[in-house]
């Protein structure tokens, strides 16, 4: 496959978060697939990370994830993802705020045989708090 080919099997992994389709969402996933995600105390499994994208959608129900940029060499892609929802389910045991809310993240994808196989992220935490009002400073514009 190519670099192309790993790029359009992100892509399709993202659309089907944002479709909500559950199932093409983890078929997307090899059945070893794992996650590294800050906070977390470890890596987690295709099971953990299905439970980890359910706070975002039970939290945002309305987020939807823009490919902002997509670079791929060999099986790795590295990804710029804009998020935009509006808080209206409790994240993190913060009560809904029905805030919009706008935040970025960086990810690395490895892909083997034509599914995600590993998943790594960073994404911008400080400035979603700060856009809901519990961590101090003024989110960025």
């Amino acid at each position: 496959m190519s670099a192309d080919d790993h790029k359009a099997i992100v892509r399709r992994w993202i659309e089907a978060y944002n479709d909500r389709d559950e199932e093409a969402e983890a078929d997307a996933r090899t059945p070893d697939y794992v996650a590294h995600a800050p906070g977390l105390p470890g890596p987690l499994n295709s099971d953990g990370w299905t439970q980890f994208i359910a706070t975002f959608s039970e939290a945002f129900p309305d987020i939807r994830l823009t490919v902002e940029d997509i670079l791929a060499e060999g099986k790795m892609v590295a990804t710029r993802v804009s998020f935009h929802g509006t808080h209206t389910g409790e994240f993190q045991g913060i009560p809904p705020t029905n805030k919009q809310v706008a935040f970025s993240e960086i990810t690395l994808d490895r892909i083997v045989d034509g599914k995600v196989a590993e998943h790594w992220l960073e994404l911008d935490q400080l400035g979603l708090l700060q856009q809901l009002g519990v961590a101090p400073g003024e989110p960025k514009a």
